[in-house]
């Protein structure tokens, strides 16, 4: 069995968090499974929300290490981020579905595995995630993370659906996962 990931893991440089994230294992109260895509923000990045500073709704990214961080985007998605040091976070892409999968079924609407949790927000509907998962500690119940129980092939690139900082490469997946939000290019 792997290894727990415990909150000091993400009081590091994001960038390192986020690589390191690749193959680890998020589980919602037991519904999840290895992550395969991921993106790094940072304060010095305008594409973050922590960019101008602390606000209430970024407010966690300001706390401390190895908590949550959730957002609604677009007035209809929630997006999960895992802080890492204050004012930086990993955005959770995608997961393969490995654990409670026709949970996820059912809350996505009986659609195919590979479009369960290929997106940031499909991937918060898929594992129930929602406002009351802000703040809430990454190494306690709900949440269960195990690292990685091997090396994955990391395929690196820029990020998706911003316009400030596009071409910045942080963005990070399993190269070749069919459970990717979108290819890599």
């Amino acid at each position: 069995m792997s290894q727990a990931i415990i909150r000091s893991f993400f009081d590091r440089p994001v960038l390192d968090v986020a690589r390191d994230l690749i193959g680890a294992t998020l589980l919602v109260d037991g519904v999840g499974g290895p992550l395969v895509e991921v993106e790094a923000y940072d304060e010095t990045d305008p594409a973050s929300h922590s960019f101008r500073g602390p606000t209430a709704r970024n407010a966690a990214m300001f706390g401390p290490a190895g908590h949550a961080y959730v957002y609604k985007i677009y007035g209809i998605h929630w997006c999960l981020n895992f802080v890492c040091r204050p004012g930086s976070a990993v955005l959770i892409r995608a997961l393969e579905p490995t654990h409670g999968v026709d949970q996820m079924r059912h809350r996505r609407g009986g659609l195919p595995d590979r479009q369960l949790c290929s997106g940031p927000g499909k991937l918060c509907e898929a594992l129930a995630i929602d406002r009351a998962y802000d703040h809430l500690p990454l190494d306690r119940p709900p949440f269960t993370l195990l690292a990685a129980d091997r090396d994955h092939p990391v395929a690196t690139g820029p990020r998706i659906g911003i316009t400030k900082g596009a071409d910045t490469p942080w963005r990070f997946a399993v190269q070749g996962s069919p459970f990717l939000s979108r290819p890599m290019r």
